[in-house]
């Protein structure tokens, strides 16, 4: 892999100017970032927070070349954008929506509307820093995985097939079967091992000292088990054989009530994980995923892909995206992220990485601060925003690594609106970047006045 730095490459890439743009939505701090970044690169940018049809009317010239729609609501989120292609049709637009069924329609309708989920752009930034701490970026294109690492000198971008280990993680998979955390799992399990200890130990001793044959000893023992009859043998055996089988049912009766309840619970109650298959939690070598949100079950399906175990934590049993992580194999266990109790049931020392990425950055930080307390040394991610608590993100790197989702959001958005593609958005250190084509990185902050020049640039 050969770092280039200085000449610009055959393919440049750099933002267009002078456009004028509109950025309406409720979003404040994405709002804000799209409009900065937009600004900055040469262009005229009007912001509406929540303006009304007539407001968007006399606001919306035939000379605007472009609208981005940003909004935490995908309902407003969809008004908005069929409002604007009412009143411009054809303008190119570029609005944030998470659901993909509605984004697809809008796709679909408006030919002309590019659909942005806040995933595409935080997912591959996060992805990197659970998967090893010097990726900046990480994400699959088509049959390669594009990794951006943090070297020495900048950056290197790195294109490897997308071949997740098979046997590492059949390996961990088995690792994690009949370990359940929920405690009625595990007292089910425990009833039927001691059932089945029991029945093991009744025909041994039938077969060994009363001469039973085998199949005899074992349908004799199994009688017992289900309290149906004993063995006539018995009668007739000595005290010790006596005793020996009277505590056995004894036990019987403990093991049995113990597997009934956790069985009962089971079957009746709504399960996110599962004893034994792809939901079965991981021990070892896993990442915890905090905060079941859109970005979060992302974050969970591409660290699947890449045969990385993974289980999410999330403190409302009704979350929307419950059913679906349930639908897609991914184990999920309700419970606050912050309980260390909780977090030490998920064998968080074990762990390759835990990611705090909920939409409350309180919450993310409780989060990290507990799992630092649990697991001293492990690998801490922070989804941040813009908000006043994580203004100052940068006092939490001794927490962990932080994710500022409006300056990775904004740019992108900014970038899309003004017809660029970029591949990610990612930071390094108090720089904003972008991948592009070719594999080219650029520094954002610099991108405007010069494109190329100050860009780390690598090619395989």
């Amino acid at each position: 892999m050969v770092n280039h730095a200085g000449p610009p490459p055959e393919h440049e890439v750099a933002p267009p100017t002078g456009r004028t743009l509109l950025v309406i939505g409720d979003d404040e701090d994405l709002g804000r970032s799209v409009a900065d970044h937009a600004q900055r690169w040469g262009n005229h940018v009007d912001r509406l927070h929540r303006p009304d049809d007539d407001e968007l009317r006399h606001r919306l010239p035939d000379s605007v070349d472009g609208v981005a729609v940003v909004s935490r609501n995908d309902i407003v989120a969809l008004r908005y954008a069929l409002l604007v292609e009412h009143l411009a049709p054809g303008v190119r637009l570029v609005v944030t929506i998470f659901d993909r069924t509605v984004a697809d329609e809008l796709t679909r309708t408006v030919p002309n509307c590019t659909v942005l989920g806040m995933t595409d752009a935080i997912v591959p930034a996060l992805l990197g820093t659970c998967v090893t701490p010097n990726l900046a970026s990480l994400q699959r294109s088509g049959d390669q995985l594009l990794a951006v690492e943090r070297t020495a000198d900048g950056t290197r971008v790195r294109r490897t097939p997308h071949r997740p280990a098979p046997w590492r993680s059949r390996f961990h998979m088995l690792r994690s079967q009949f370990r359940p955390v929920e405690t009625s799992s595990r007292a089910m399990l425990t009833g039927f091992a001691g059932l089945l200890l029991v029945l093991a130990l009744d025909s041994t001793l039938a077969w060994t000292f009363l001469h039973e044959h085998w199949a005899d000893a074992f349908w004799h023992a199994t009688r017992t088990l289900t309290t149906v009859g004993s063995s006539p043998a018995s009668e007739h055996a000595p005290d010790w054989y006596k005793l020996l089988s009277a505590a056995s049912m004894l036990a019987v009766l403990a093991f049995a009530a113990m597997f009934t309840a956790g069985f009962v619970d089971r079957l009746m109650s709504r399960r996110l994980t599962g004893i034994v298959g792809s939901r079965a939690v991981p021990r070892r070598n896993h990442v915890v995923v905090v905060g079941l949100g859109q970005v979060a079950l992302r974050l969970c399906c591409e660290l699947q892909a890449m045969g990385i175990p993974v289980v999410a934590v999330e403190r409302d049993r009704h979350a929307p995206c419950l059913p679906l992580a349930r639908e897609l194999g991914i184990p999920v266990v309700l419970g606050r992220g912050g309980d260390r109790f909780l977090l030490q049931r998920l064998a968080l020392p074990k762990a390759r990485a835990l990611a705090a990425v909920s939409s409350d950055g309180l919450e993310n930080i409780a989060v990290a601060v507990t799992a630092r307390a649990v697991a001293p040394q492990l690998r801490i991610v922070l989804r941040a925003g813009g908000d006043d608590v994580t203004a100052e993100s940068k006092s939490l790197f001794r927490i962990g690594a932080v994710c500022d989702v409006t300056r990775i959001a904004g740019p992108f958005v900014a970038a899309r609106l003004l017809g660029l593609k970029p591949l990610s958005v990612f930071t390094l250190l108090d720089r904003t970047c972008a991948l592009f084509d070719d594999d080219l990185v650029v520094d954002l902050a610099q991108w405007a006045s010069r494109p190329i020049e100050n860009v780390a640039i690598s090619a395989n």
